[in-house]
Order: C-alpha cells, then structure tokens, then sequence
C-alpha cells in the first residue's frame, strides 16, 4: 500500500505542470481587474459565483488534458484532421486576434503595475518583451515549465493581501454559498465577464499542447487528471481573496469602478505598505506571466492546426513559423502599449467579444472529438460526463453570447 501510494506521488510530481500552469495563469491582468471589480464595486456577492466556474472549469480542462495524454496530438491538430483544413484556418485567425488583444492587455497590467513603483512604462514593457522572448527562444521546455510553476507561487501575494486586508470573513463565507442574482445590468454583465475570464479560448489550446510536449500518456493520466483539478481549485482560491481583498478595502469604504487592476492595488494602500506592495506585485507576476503562455499558446495553437513544425524543446531553425509568430505576438502586443492615447479599454472589451464568439466553437469541437471512438478508444466521455459537458456546453454559449451582447452595449457607450 505504501509502495503504491509513493509511486503516484512520483508520476504525480512528475506530470506537474501543464494543467496546473495554465490554471493559474488565466488570472491574469484581464482576469485580476474583472474580480477586482467585482469586488470592488459589489462586495462579497459575487463570490458564490466561484463554485459553479470551477465545476464548469474542471470539466473543460480535464477534457482536453485527457486527449492530450491519449491522442499525443494538439487540439487545433485534431481539429484539423477531423474537421478540415478550412475550418481550422479559420478558428486560428480569430485565436490569433483574441490572443493579440489580451496581450496588450497583459503588457499593460506590467505597466501599470511598476508606475506604481515609478518605474515608467518605456522602460518596463520593452524590458518585459525582451525577457519573455528570451526566456521561450533560449531555454526548453523543462526549464521553461520551472519558472512558469515558481511563477505560479507568487500569486500567494494575493492571499497574503487578502488578509491583510481583514475583511469580512464571516460574511464572505456565507456569501461563497449562497447565490445572488439581481436585475441589474452591471451586476449581470459583471457575472458573465467573471465566468468568460476563468474559461478563456487559448486555454484548452495551450494545455492540450503542453501535456504533449510534455509526453504524458495514458498510463500517467491518473494523475494527471488530479493536477488539473488541482489547478483548478488554486485559481479559484486565488479569485477569491483578489475579490475578498477589494470588498474589505474598497467597497466596505466606498463602493465604485475603478479604472485597472492598479487602481485596484491603490484602493489596499489604506491597509498598509504591504497590502498594497503585494497586490501590486502580484499584478506584474501575473501580467508577465500570462505575457508569456498567450504568444507561446497561439504559436502552439497556430502551427499545430496549420502543419508547421512547432515546441520549446526545437531550436529556431527547426521550427522558424513557430519561434517567429511568437516574436511578432511579442512585439505587436508590447508596443500597441507604447503608443499614446491608444484605446486599452475599448480593446480589452473587444477582446472579451472576439473570445465570446470563439469559445462556443471550441468547445462543441472538443466535445465532438472526446466521444470518437477511433480517437480515444475507451477514454471516450461516460454517459454522466457527457451529460455535464454538454450542459457546460450549452451553459457557456448562452453565458458567452450574452457577454458578447454586452460588451457591444458598452463598447458603442465608450
């Protein structure tokens, strides 16, 4: 029983990094100011919103790692051997333009985090693209995936906050179970925005991609499987003390938008240097994170669907598209940030419509292709999984056309 339960452990840490990683990295800039928001202008309410994200999450993610792991193909790979070559094109361009928009989104979170410590953004987004590039074209894959998973940890900074914050935690553990629904516009899109931020397009692209490079295969998905939930349940602790730490600093003093993630950063100030200095910190860690995996997920995503050579683990000679899409992404999104007076806002919510209409698609894609016989043998979903994948299905097209609706709404007032 001992000998047993220690080589799961092994297989366990040595399958660690995939679904973890990209768990954790969807909060990033996009993702921290939509719970700092909601926190911020609706208190602890939003919070029972995080039990069902994590159900629908878990779901979306096991999926995809299961066909990594039993396929040993990519998903934008299987999509275009099982539904054409046209479709795929397709489904890339839009990916392509939905990843660009939040990488400048991302790009922004690093500078407007190190304002915060008067360090201006010429000098910190330049520095910040040179650093991801390097870090992706002159390391491999394990290298790459050490520093991802310390990356990782530095997003306690935000439990750490949290608490330093000293809410209210009494109510907020009521408010975690008990779902709150109002009539109110804001409340509404709010919600949808909170759920479209937590199941991004890139992810399931992006994961698919790393536990194949990575070569988890079938005989380890067991504990594969337990990583991706894991990952899971760490992004969500982590939303949760983001909205926990902004309704105990600003909407328990004064209820209002505000305008970034940094914005949110200034409202812990109040609570003390450290409060403040970590929520900031955790903004740059998770920005440049995430500036990291959405280049390298849609040089995945794009090579893959496409036929071209891609992997950290090639060099730039053996995969030139890949390396080079990536360094385009790279400087598009840093430098769109450079330019004065440019639209960030109107981009970050054109982002959130471009990923709405993709979302829908992709996942109608992955559930198609996890119930092929031929492809999964008998990984194929049961009966009870299909049941919730489909409803998770259905519940996301309606979530997603909805904040696509929204989001126009608001982008025609701005």
């Amino acid at each position: 029983m001992l000998k047993r339960f220690r080589y799961h452990v092994a297989v366990f840490f040595s399958v660690i990094g995939p679904g973890f990683i990209t768990a954790v990295v969807d909060n990033d800039a996009g993702g921290i100011y939509t719970y700092s928001q909601a926190g911020a202008r609706y208190g602890y309410l939003p919070l029972w919103t995080l039990l069902p994200i994590t159900l629908l999450l878990i779901v979306t993610q096991e999926m995809c790692s299961r066909m990594g792991a039993v396929t040993g193909k990519g998903l934008s790979d299987l999509i275009r051997e099982e539904f054409g070559l046209r479709t795929t094109f397709v489904m890339m361009a839009v990916l392509v333009l939905a990843n660009l928009t939040n990488l400048m989104a991302d790009f922004a979170g690093v500078a407007s985090s190190l304002e915060l410590f008067g360090v201006s953004r010429y000098i910190s987004v330049p520095l910040g693209a040179a650093a991801v590039w390097l870090l992706i074209v002159k390391s491999n894959y394990s290298n790459v995936e050490k520093i991802f998973l310390f990356a990782c940890v530095v997003y306690i900074a935000y439990i750490v906050s949290g608490i330093l914050v000293r809410p209210n935690w009494k109510l907020a553990a009521i408010d975690s179970v008990r779902p709150v629904l109002m009539f109110d516009a804001g409340y509404i899109t709010m919600v949808i925005g909170m759920v479209g931020t937590s199941i991004a397009p890139w992810m399931q692209f992006y994961l698919q991609a790393a536990v194949v490079e990575k070569g988890v295969t079938a005989k380890e998905y067991t504990e594969s499987r337990i990583e991706v939930i894991v990952g899971c349940i760490v992004m969500t602790v982590i939303a949760f003390f983001i909205i926990v730490a902004c309704a105990g600093a600003i909407y328990s003093v004064a209820p209002r938008d505000i305008k970034d993630a940094a914005d949110a950063a200034l409202g812990l100030r109040p609570f003390g240097p450290y409060a403040y200095a970590l929520f900031a910190a955790g903004l740059f860690n998770a920005s440049l994170f995430a500036a990291c995996i959405l280049p390298l997920s849609t040089a995945y995503s794009v090579c893959e669907g496409l036929g071209f050579e891609s992997g950290v683990n090639r060099r730039f000679s053996e995969a030139p598209i890949f390396y080079w899409l990536f360094t385009l992404m790279i400087v598009i999104g840093g430098a769109v940030i450079l330019i004065p007076g440019f639209p960030l806002v109107k981009m970050i919510l054109f982002s959130q419509v471009v990923n709405g209409v993709l979302l829908p698609f992709i996942l109608i894609f992955m559930t198609l292709l996890i119930n092929k016989k031929s492809l999964m043998q008998e990984w194929t979903n049961s009966r009870f999984y299909n049941v919730i994948a489909w409803t998770s299905v259905a519940l996301m097209i309606g979530l997603t056309l909805a904040l696509v609706a929204f989001s126009v709404q608001e982008m025609r007032g701005t």
